[in-house]
């Protein structure tokens, strides 16, 4: 079993230093009064940032063993929360941007199914609570030949 760490260091009001057993740091923050400018990322962006990136590098792996001509990728989520504490998210859409060139569709889907029912963590937990809706979009990039000199 693997064990994974973090702590979260208060600085001031309601910001809070993130420090990972990785020694990755980030801040976190949260608008305590009208009119604050918020310093770091909520704890709730966080879940979301953490979900399209550990689908997103699942996708992108399985892509990669598929040899499909990836130029550029991202992943971008939206997440509706419960109206009521503790304000899970109960929707959560989430969409994959493949940039490139002869991307076969059939690939996109099948990495797609096996983040969300063999590999993403993240999604494993987030299901728990939301429902999980997924699209992704197929960008065609003209191909570059290489130039020889």
């Amino acid at each position: 079993m693997a064990t994974k760490t973090a702590r979260a260091v208060w600085q001031k009001g309601m910001d809070f230093e993130g420090v990972g057993g990785s020694g990755n740091r980030l801040m976190m923050s949260s608008v305590a009064k009208e009119g604050e400018q918020s310093t770091g990322f909520s704890p709730m962006e966080l879940v979301l940032v953490g979900f399209a990136g550990c689908t997103g590098m699942d996708v992108i792996s399985i892509l990669e063993k598929k040899r499909q001509k990836v130029t550029s990728f991202e992943v971008q989520t939206a997440g509706e929360r419960a109206a009521e504490h503790p304000m899970v998210y109960t929707d959560i859409q989430i969409e994959y941007i493949v940039h490139g060139y002869d991307i076969n569709p059939e690939a996109v889907a099948r990495a797609i199914e096996l983040t969300e029912t063999k590999y993403c963590s993240v999604s494993a937990m987030l299901s728990k609570t939301a429902r999980i809706t997924t699209s992704y979009k197929i960008v065609e990039e003209p191909q570059i030949e290489a130039v020889t000199g």
